[in-house]
């Protein structure tokens, strides 16, 4: 199976300090929604994995997740990608769960539920919780430097041999060679 794993904010819309709080407040990063259906076009199952402690914090609901979501998935549709599920943590940072980013917990619900292995898979993220979970779930962790990216990119503890791109659109046109996926 080929699968990549895409954190959401910084990675296919842009972030913001102050949450993304309802659909209009998404906006997608220039060429990252062309990248997914390009991802799609390749044989790839797409998936999100987000933190999302604004529903902790009380500045979004459900409603408004599922709402954003589904711009997200609308103006996928528009360009010809999907993304197959969003799975996301609705804890606050002090919470202690196992699943908000750092921890692996999402992704290891990602391997259970497709029955595959994580090994190989691409994990992309903007910021270094991203990049400790997808190594801790045995993923691929790549960074790119929109969002928090350029940020991430000069921190300490960055994982061995990380690849870093500009941005979603960069890290699929290297991949999809390296592969020989191209599409």
């Amino acid at each position: 199976m080929k699968l990549a794993i895409l954190d959401r904010d910084g990675v296919i819309n842009e972030d913001s300090e102050d949450y993304i709080k309802g659909p209009d407040e998404w906006r997608p990063i220039p060429g990252s929604l062309e990248a997914v259906a390009r991802l799609n076009r390749a044989g790839y199952r797409v998936v999100v994995v987000t933190n999302q402690s604004a529903l902790a914090r009380g500045l979004l609901d459900n409603d408004g997740l599922t709402a954003i979501h589904v711009r997200m998935h609308r103006e996928l549709a528009n360009v010809g990608g999907v993304v197959e599920a969003s799975f996301f943590c609705p804890h606050a940072p002090d919470d202690e769960c196992a699943c908000r980013k750092p921890e692996p917990g999402l992704l290891y619900e990602i391997a259970r539920r497709l029955g595959t292995s994580l090994e190989g898979v691409p994990m992309v993220g903007d910021s270094l919780r991203d990049l400790q979970a997808a190594t801790e779930a045995g993923a691929t962790p790549v960074l790119v430097r929109t969002g928090n990216g350029a940020r991430t990119a000069t921190a300490e503890g960055l994982p061995a041999g990380l690849a870093v791109f500009a941005d979603l659109a960069s890290f699929v046109d290297v991949h999809l060679k390296t592969a020989g996926a191209e599409a």
